[in-house]
């Protein structure tokens, strides 16, 4: 067996620290925005168990890890990050029914359209990040996304929406006129 190594990056959102190992955890992404949302995921369950764990977000080779407010990263990085090597090297699973991860896209020609610039060129870009985006609708000129991982809550997030995200779709995509996050 390889050895795990574990290793950190901050996120945009300073009460989430992403922690990328070098073994793929899942195809495509899954997050666990709170405890009760994690009973379908050994992994997630057991993170949560930390009491300064809010949310856990799951994308390829990464687990990223959403703080509670009144713990510091200097205190429990270290803690997080042997607990990730452990749960990595014992084959801790990240979901008890892995789902299809087949990329497919529904709806009309413009919303295919939408869905394919914000997999290809968006989630990418959000997955370096430690969060994840997702096509919730489009009507009207506005495409409806959400926002998950570090993304969700984080204060920069708002400015990437707008100023990246909506820009990008308004180029490739002229029907959109504007992009908004669904909060949680």
């Amino acid at each position: 067996m390889a050895t795990i190594n574990v290793y950190t990056e901050s996120t945009p959102n300073p009460s989430t620290m992403k922690f990328l190992v070098n073994k793929l955890l899942i195809n495509g992404s899954v997050d666990y925005p709170d405890r009760e949302k994690a009973l379908t995921s050994p992994f997630a369950k057991e993170l949560f168990k930390f009491n300064f764990v809010n949310g856990v977000f799951f994308a390829s080779n990464f687990v990223t890890i959403t703080k509670s407010d009144d713990a510091e990263w200097e205190d429990i990085e270290a803690i997080l990050k042997d607990f990730v090597k452990g749960a990595v090297e014992s084959e801790l699973k990240v979901q008890e029914v892995v789902a299809d991860e087949n990329v497919s896209f529904e709806g009309s020609e413009i919303e295919v359209k939408i869905q394919q610039v914000l997999h290809d060129y968006v989630r990418p870009a959000v997955e370096q990040d430690g969060g994840a985006i997702a096509y919730k609708s489009f009507a009207n000129g506005t495409v409806t996304v959400e926002l998950r991982g570090s993304c969700s809550g984080c204060p920069s997030s708002t400015i990437t929406l707008k100023s990246g995200i909506e820009g990008l779709l308004k180029r490739m995509v002229p029907e959109v006129e504007e992009v908004v996050a669904e909060s949680l």
